[in-house]
């Protein structure tokens, strides 16, 4: 006998599973899942944006907002320049139309490489009560954009910010139907606190992660 069949065996044992009930058992423990209970959740009041917004900036993230889609480039290139930073960066393929060669930015939508500063991405949805963003990788939403370059910019529109972790698993349930290879949550630029405890900012990721919040979407 393995040492897993051996464990395994042994909480069979415990809960005293047999032949005999192992049906009724499956049957509960599937209706427990799909009942997705709840545990005790903080009560989120008022506007979730400015939640969102709050809570972002206490991770070091910054955040513009701006009316449409359509005035994004020039909020990141306003952004790029108050930071000194290249106006070249790699996006997501759905942003590739939005007018970045009127302001002043290459924007090029193919794979990140290791030479690319700034990655623009959009988001699945986004956390009020932690200022989180839920990524969901795929073909046109490749996570690397998010990764991999010093800076990431995100777009966020104001109608996918949820409540909390619950709503944006339960969100990603009803639309995305099968999840995807991998689901990223990011809380601000990375950081370590692993050497004398001295927080290090892009330490496993981006340097600095900015949002622009777009409120018509």
């Amino acid at each position: 006998m393995s040492s897993r069949a051996d464990i395994l065996g042994r909480i069979r044992a415990r809960l005293g599973r047999n032949d005999d009930n192992a049906v009724s058992g499956q049957a509960a423990l599937a209706a427990y899942l799909a009942a997705r209970p709840q545990g005790p959740r903080p009560n989120i009041e008022g506007d979730l944006v400015a939640r969102f917004r709050a809570k972002s900036e206490l991770l070091s993230s910054t955040v513009e907002a701006v009316d449409t889609l359509q005035q994004v480039p020039q909020a990141v290139a306003r952004y790029l320049a108050s930071h000194a930073l290249p106006r070249q960066a790699v996006c997501w393929p759905e942003l590739a139309d939005l007018p970045w060669r009127q302001a002043g930015i290459a924007a090029e939508a193919r794979a990140v490489t290791g030479s690319d500063l700034v990655g623009i991405t959009g988001c699945f949805c986004a956390l009020a009560e932690t200022g989180t963003l839920m990524l969901c990788s795929g073909p046109a939403t490749p996570a690397a954009t998010s990764l991999l370059p010093e800076t990431h910019i995100a777009i966020v529109p104001a109608a996918r910010i949820v409540a909390g972790m619950e709503d944006a698993w339960n969100l990603a349930r009803a639309e995305l139907g099968e999840l995807p290879r991998a689901v990223n949550f990011i809380s601000g630029p990375s950081r370590t606190g692993d050497i004398e405890q001295t927080i290090v900012l892009g330490a496993h990721g981006p340097y600095r992660v900015h949002i622009v919040i777009v409120s018509d979407q």
